[in-house]
């Protein structure tokens, strides 16, 4: 699935893998690096709704906001789901919902708050090849926020010198089209830059919504495959919109 995009090869891939059941952990991974995807979702429906769980080629992950866009596609498309609202359970996160309008996904997560960060790391600059930012500030993730939309495409990051940051570095500006813009650095992943990241926008919509006093935004992710997001903050819960179109379908056989 090509999440984030209504075009193949746009926004952000990943594999999606419906069970009957729980398949051991060990299982689960080797699936994952088999389809050598960023990430792979995968899920197991209830009585009340799906069980989600997201992996790497590394390790499962506490949350993957295109992964799970992706998997939502595949239930309203592809499993005769009859309804506009689907719920995951999740094991990190607890419930995640999804909405249908149309072709559009709208993903309802978590809002996670950000602290600035009063003294930077010198490598943080430095592996991003900067010499100052706007703004520094951590959560989940380090958020990097520069002063326009220009330098965050001109990024060119040393990826192997974040490794000792020990977190995902999100780097933001606001948008000349869009309210905001963004990119996101993997550093010890399989993927250096994620293309398009939703759980990003956990922490980037909570914080543009306040600085640009307005709770409804237009974002974009400017990585070489590039993605739009609808968003919206709702209280403690961000709304994160986006569509999805199938590259390839199959079976996968265990033996």
């Amino acid at each position: 699935m090509d999440a984030f995009s209504d075009k193949t090869f746009g926004g952000n891939a990943a594999a999606v893998c419906p069970l009957e059941e729980w398949l051991p952990d060990e299982t689960l991974l080797k699936m994952a690096q088999q389809h050598n995807q960023s990430e792979t979702a995968f899920f197991v429906r209830t009585d009340g709704g799906f069980e989600l769980r997201w992996f790497t080629t590394l390790d499962e992950i506490n949350l993957c906001g295109h992964a799970t866009l992706a998997a939502s596609h595949v239930i309203f498309e592809y499993l005769d789901y009859p309804h506009t609202e689907i719920t995951f359970t999740t094991r990190f996160v607890g419930e995640l919902t999804v909405k249908r309008s149309g072709d559009w996904l709208t993903l309802n997560f978590p809002a996670w708050s950000t602290e600035v960060v009063e003294n930077p790391p010198e490598a943080l600059f430095s592996a991003l090849g900067i010499t100052a930012a706007k703004e520094v500030r951590v959560g989940r993730d380090y958020m990097v926020v520069l002063e326009s939309q220009q330098q965050v495409e001109a990024l060119t990051p040393d990826i192997g010198a974040m490794l000792p940051l020990d977190k995902m570095v999100c780097v933001t500006a606001p948008g000349e089209e869009y309210d905001f813009v963004s990119r996101f650095f993997c550093p010890g992943e399989g993927v250096p830059e994620d293309p398009v990241t939703g759980s990003a926008h956990s922490m980037l919509i909570p914080y543009w919504s306040e600085k640009l006093g307005k709770t409804s935004l237009n974002a974009r992710q400017v990585s070489y495959r590039g993605g739009d997001l609808r968003c919206e903050l709702k209280g403690d819960r961000v709304l994160i919109g986006g569509q999805a179109t199938l590259y390839m379908k199959g079976r996968i056989f265990l033996r």
